[in-house]
């Protein structure tokens, strides 16, 4: 598995699937993982999303790349998880792929990891990306972090991941083929 996209009840679902479906079609391995014991989970929108694994029975040992979806109150549960947190602070140390969108990247913020960096996030959200110059484009990569806006920046945020996994042309052709800024 090389993405592994993180669903906590009250995830945005568009953010969260918009990733899962571009990857996939790239041709990257890409797994949805709840953050609670259970694989079922119903994003903000009351949309159930069954998982393809829960947390604790995921080795994360071959992935390349971790992303929060944004949404509230999923926002606020993917930053109580200890388990998550705690992979969290491993990829950071080990300078792996980070991703978040939305609200989410608040996340990341309070973990430490945006100080120095360029981001972004859903607006009201910036006070949370503490130490990081904030911007107001739809998504930006600084390092190994990857940061979007929100639901409207859902695709250039996946293509953006694509492009990082892969290469520029697979992300232009994923762009074309779902008829994305032709």
């Amino acid at each position: 598995m090389r993405a592994c996209v993180f669903l906590a009840d009250g995830f945005e679902e568009i953010e969260g699937l918009t990733v899962v479906d571009i990857l996939r079609r790239a041709g990257v391995e890409t797994r949805t993982v709840s953050i609670t014991e259970r694989r079922l989970v119903t994003g903000s929108h009351q949309i159930p999303v069954t998982a393809d694994s829960c947390i604790k029975e995921t080795d994360f040992s071959e992935a390349e790349l971790l992303v929060l979806p944004g949404g509230m109150p999923g926002t606020r549960y993917l930053g109580e998880c200890r388990p998550l947190t705690e992979l969290l602070l491993q990829f950071f140390r080990e300078g792996r792929k980070v991703a978040a969108i939305c609200a989410a990247p608040s996340v990341l913020g309070d973990l430490g990891f945006l100080k120095g960096k360029k981001a972004v996030c859903y607006p009201g959200f910036e006070s949370r990306l503490t130490g990081a110059e904030v911007l107001a484009v739809p998504v930006v990569t600084d390092g190994h972090i990857t940061t979007s806006r929100g639901m409207g920046t859902a695709i250039a945020f996946a293509l953006e991941l694509t492009k990082r996994l892969k290469d520029e042309e697979t992300a232009k052709q994923v762009g074309r083929s779902i008829i994305y800024n032709v």
